[in-house]
């Protein structure tokens, strides 16, 4: 039986620093393979390669990886700075218009790290450069040494909205999770619903109001380990639920609805 086809965002990446290349995480493939129960579809995130009509009739779903650039500050209506960090224009370009649409038709898709931000500058809201210079604030970044299972070690707790969604997909009110990212939302976009904080008030969680599909996105990084990880599984368990169901036709209610 065919699997429904889940399309991941590539990242531009430089093999041996000069090769120019389009990456994906390998344990993004695993979770999406073996707990989303879907086939992984690598997408080179360019216009130049990819259309966004074309997308959307090729796959089922999206997931929206993390990535080291981040999200061009005039999408947000704001200059650039050297606490932005590296961009990927291509990447915006792409991704963007295709939150929207995805908003609109009810196509899931699942947004992580960079994915969660690009979700919010999306519908229209902002991001603050650096987390960690903000006062009060904790350092979010992945630690600079270590092995990758110390990197994506479980480093604080994010609690969500009573009743909310992350709560009933959960069963609980606060779950542990790591934590790699150096941005996070500033100014919420248009229907965009914060349902999860950091205890430092970091946005974790969010999801589109009143949009027809699956928009869970998380500014953690839920791909590492995720077929044993019990914050990790359900959230690809339910992403993957939603895609099986846009591959068969039945266009279900949003899952969002009963929250």
């Amino acid at each position: 039986m065919t699997r429904p086809v889940v399309g991941i965002i590539g990242n531009q990446y430089l093999i041996n620093d000069q090769y120019p290349a389009h990456a994906g995480g390998e344990m993004n493939s695993e979770a999406i393979s073996g707990v989303s129960r879907c086939m992984p579809l690598l997408i080179p995130a360019d216009p130049r390669f990819v259309s966004i009509d074309e997308l959307m009739q090729t796959c089922d779903g999206f997931l929206l990886t993390g990535g080291r650039p981040n999200v061009h500050p005039e999408e947000y209506g704001e200059a650039a700075t050297e606490a932005h960090g590296a961009f990927d224009r291509a990447r915006d370009a792409i991704v963007l218009p295709l939150v929207r649409a995805c908003v609109e038709s009810g196509q899931p898709f699942f947004g992580i790290c960079r994915g969660f931000q690009e979700v919010n500058v999306a519908m229209g809201g902002s991001l603050y450069p650096e987390i960690r210079d903000l006062p009060g604030r904790d350092n979010h970044r992945m630690p600079p040494e270590g092995t990758l299972e110390e990197k994506f070690a479980l480093r604080h707790t994010v609690a969500f909205s009573d009743g909310g969604v992350f709560h009933k997909l959960f069963g609980a009110s606060e779950v542990m999770t790591n934590t790699l990212h150096g941005q996070g939302i500033k100014r919420a976009g248009s229907r965009v619903v914060v349902d999860g904080h950091a205890p430092d008030g970091t946005p974790e969680a969010i999801f589109i109001e009143g949009a027809p599909g699956f928009t869970l996105s998380v500014q953690w990084h839920p791909e590492w380990d995720a077929a044993n990880d019990p914050v990790s599984r359900p959230l690809f368990e339910s992403f993957g639920q939603a895609v099986h169901a846009w591959a068969e036709g039945t266009r279900p209610e949003s899952v969002l609805k009963s929250a």
